[in-house]
């Protein structure tokens, strides 16, 4: 009988993350819950386990290298990385942002991605069939007023997935990039604001309905699960009412 397939999946301790965690473990996958947060992800494993589902969790900072490179020792073979730890800090214009803010996203958008990729690089290449997912965002394709570091980052995290592709061809290990536009989760915006609710639902204000955590997950899972000679090279994925990242329906 074949191993179970194990799928990791950073940033799992809510929003996206945390959806597609459920999404690949009813998928069949044995998911492997990381993030910095012990008390989130193992509630989560403990909800999954209880739904007869594998996972397990463990408590990571991606942007700690050593500690990266201890968890990898864990996996001979694996099947799927999804890179999805991240986000975003401020708002402020170029002539204004702060320094660490930039800084910061930089760290867990792209060396964050980095780390865990190259740790866990060669178990997916041992497995035979592995994927790498990275979770960007259409700020990692186009720019928008106030948004400078976060699109730097996600510039930065784009030609990763563009550059590992190239470099990688010919090896059995495929490369993902799924690119969402505006997303509503319980954090990302609240978080980006410093904890001003007021603040974070103005970005949402008037939208007819965007994108869930369970949309995006939705979308990371079936990408991942197409037949193994089937790559998805860049999927980008708005709610029908955001047409760019600057164009935007908003009912009154």
């Amino acid at each position: 009988m074949a191993a179970t397939p194990i799928a990791v999946i950073t940033g799992a301790s809510s929003g996206i993350g945390a959806a597609t965690a459920r999404q690949l473990a009813a998928a069949g996958y044995r998911v492997v819950l990381t993030a910095r947060r012990k008390d989130r992800i193992e509630a989560l494993a403990a909800e999954l386990t209880e739904a007869g589902h594998q996972a397990t969790a463990y408590t990571l900072d991606v942007t700690d290298r050593a500690a990266v490179d201890e968890f990898a020792t864990a996996f001979r073979s694996l099947a799927v990385l999804v890179n999805n730890a991240g986000g975003a800090l401020g708002a402020d214009p170029v002539a204004t942002g702060d320094p660490a803010d930039w800084r910061q996203m930089y760290e867990t958008n792209v060396i964050g991605t980095l780390n865990v990729t190259q740790a866990l690089l060669p178990a997916l290449t041992a497995s035979g069939d592995g994927t790498v997912v990275i979770l960007s965002s259409t700020a990692g394709l186009s720019t928008y007023e106030g948004g400078g570091g976060y699109v730097a980052a996600k510039h930065g995290e784009h030609v990763l997935a563009e550059t590992l592709r190239l470099e990688i061809v010919g090896t059995p290990v495929r490369v993902i990039e799924v690119a969402p536009g505006m997303v509503k989760t319980e954090e990302f915006a609240t978080t980006r604001f410093r904890g001003d609710t007021e603040k974070a639902a103005k970005v949402y204000a008037g939208v007819d309905a965007p994108l869930s955590a369970d949309d995006v997950a939705d979308t990371i899972t079936w990408a991942v699960t197409r037949p193994s000679h089937v790559n998805i090279d860049l999927l980008v994925v708005r709610p029908r009412a955001q047409a760019s990242n600057s164009k935007v329906h908003r009912t009154p």
